[in-house]
């Protein structure tokens, strides 16, 4: 993940997100209604405070100018998904996710808007699998990838390539020589 400056720690905005909604839950649990309320209303102030400062961001950029660094960066471009300021779409966002998945070349097969579900096909591998771990694996590291990226996307499902044919070298040998 890139986007670590001023000597801070990066910031994983997955799992500052699972922390979040960890501390809201422990809130419901702890049986106070009130407080949870007020939590629930604090984050959603942010969320919007913090949106509109990056609208704002945006729109002083001068007109026309690239914004594919911020873009790159994953805590920015996650920022700009969250507050739906990202300016590639669902598609393109998912392409961008699923190249980030090392070792695993992913085909979206298709994506069911009412439920978020994505479907992906691994590609095929010659002559067997991929030694990756299984389908399990490729899920775990695409959902990783898609978590910042595409968060419309609830849940991957994913299938396996058809196998291409081994295909076997024919080559001439010489003939034995014999000997009498």
């Amino acid at each position: 993940m890139s986007g670590a400056s001023s000597g801070r720690s990066p910031v994983d905005a997955a799992r500052t997100g699972r922390r979040v909604e960890e501390i809201l839950d422990r809130l419901a649990a702890g049986g106070d209604p009130a407080a949870t309320a007020a939590a629930e209303d604090l984050v959603r102030a942010l969320m919007e405070f913090y949106g509109a400062g990056l609208a704002r961001i945006l729109d002083l950029l001068p007109k026309g100018a690239p914004v594919t660094g911020l873009l790159g960066d994953d805590l920015v471009a996650s920022l700009l998904v969250l507050h739906d300021l990202h300016p590639e779409d669902r598609e393109t966002r998912i392409a961008r996710a699923l190249a980030t998945v090392r070792g695993h070349d992913l085909e979206v097969v298709d994506f069911d808007e009412t439920t978020g579900t994505l479907r992906l096909r691994t590609a095929a591998a010659a002559g067997g699998g991929c030694g990756c771990g299984g389908e399990a694996a490729v899920r775990e590291a695409a959902e990783e990838a898609l978590a910042c990226f595409a968060p419309e996307v609830t849940v991957v499902e994913v299938e396996a390539g058809e196998r291409e044919p081994v295909l076997l070298q024919i080559g001439t040998r010489a003939a034995p020589t014999r000997t009498s």
